[in-house]
């Protein structure tokens, strides 16, 4: 996959969508597909479609379409799914202990190491059988494991402190729960997961629904 161009942020969203789709299409034994079908199925643009699979793709054959299982396959190893990626938790409240406890992970090849935490009454215990560990720990262990990814689960006032501490310790990728936007360098990459813009669309289309 040497010669995959770069992709937008956008498009990157949507490849997972992509990919759990085409892994139900192969339990139901389908052999190809069409990126008007995949745009039908899942609500796109058919021309959307098209765009975002090239990217990653070169499969796709006029009145043929793509071959499920080599497009799976070439999906995966785009997103990395073939290699396990270890990450950090900081703050396991109940948020971060339903992180730490959650299995799905394993899907996508990532697996949460450890949790961290200020208090001293959950340092030294476990939550889903990974310990969580003093704040302070946090550089030594991320640098003993090579530790690129950091989930973010503290309140908001104390995020941009954990965040600079996650980058002190050679993290690039953080996953922010915190209701805040991070200041990081050029090179770190946030992922914000507001939910109260979620709730916001969610109630804003509730609205609109039973008005009519």
């Amino acid at each position: 996959m040497d010669n995959v161009r770069p992709i937008s942020k956008q498009t990157l969203k949507r490849l997972p969508v992509y990919l759990n789709y085409l892994k139900s299409l192969t339990q139901e034994k389908t052999a190809t597909t069409s990126a008007t079908q995949i745009a039908q199925a899942l609500g796109f643009h058919d021309v959307q479609v098209r765009k975002d699979l090239a990217a990653v793709s070169s499969g796709g054959k006029p009145r043929v379409g793509y071959v499920i299982r080599d497009l799976v396959y070439e999906l995966e190893d785009y997103l990395g799914y073939n290699n396990t990626d270890c990450a950090v938790l900081v703050g396991t409240g109940k948020l971060g202990k339903v992180l730490m406890e959650y299995q799905g992970f394993s899907q996508y090849n990532i697996e949460i190491v450890a949790g961290f935490d200020v208090d001293c009454r959950v340092v030294g215990t476990s939550v889903g059988g990974k310990k969580i560990l003093s704040a302070e720990k946090l550089k030594s262990l991320c640098n003993r494991l090579n530790i690129k990814l950091g989930i973010i689960a503290v309140p908001e006032e104390e995020a941009q402190q954990v965040c600079e501490q996650m980058i002190e310790s050679g993290i690039i990728a953080i996953w922010n729960f915190a209701q805040l936007n991070l200041c990081v360098p050029d090179g770190v990459l946030v992922q914000n997961e507001n939910i109260g813009s979620s709730l916001a669309v969610l109630t804003k289309y509730l609205s609109e629904k039973v008005s009519w």
